[in-house]
């Protein structure tokens, strides 16, 4: 949170901004988010033993999470455009029927990168939906969440230390 308890992307009228970061200096800034998806086992099966019929589920979803990562800013408003250092993108199964999608992504700058891990995340979640939804349309995407962040003024946070 803020510690002056305000809203940086709002000027003093209320009006929408994009937080100038032009005087603050470049620093490593590293963020890690979290998405599951949740899915009957038989969706699992076809996903580990890459016999989904698009193709490899998990490669395509590692390229659209990448991608998605690079083009944040177009995506989210008033978050500026950065030069990624690396995006990094794991699967895990955590269960027969829950996939755990985790980004890591990292650059040098004047500003974090929480949103374009999250949003990295969320696209490829999105993409092992979309590239499953004719198996199976239950599947559930869920809990997309930061589980760290470092670098800035404000140092290293990490959700577990919360929660």
């Amino acid at each position: 949170m803020n510690p002056n308890n305000d809203l940086t992307h709002f000027d003093p009228n209320g009006n929408a901004r994009m937080v100038d970061v032009g005087s603050k200096a470049p620093t490593e800034r590293i963020a890690v988010a979290r998405a599951q998806v949740r899915m009957n086992r038989e969706t699992a099966d076809l996903i580990q033993q890459k016999a989904v019929h698009k193709g490899d589920v998990l490669q395509v979803a590692r390229v659209a999470g990448i991608m998605a990562a690079k083009r944040t800013d177009e995506l989210i408003p008033l978050c500026h455009s950065l030069n990624l250092s690396s995006t990094e993108i794991e699967f895990e199964f955590v269960d027969s029927n829950l996939l755990q999608i985790t980004t890591r992504v990292k650059t040098t700058g004047p500003t974090g990168v929480e949103m374009e891990a999250l949003v990295a995340a969320s696209a490829a979640a999105l993409t092992v939906y979309d590239m499953c939804k004719s198996v199976d349309r239950l599947m559930a995407i869920r809990e997309i969440v930061l589980l760290e962040k470092r670098g800035g003024k404000s140092g290293t946070w990490l959700r577990e230390a919360i929660t």
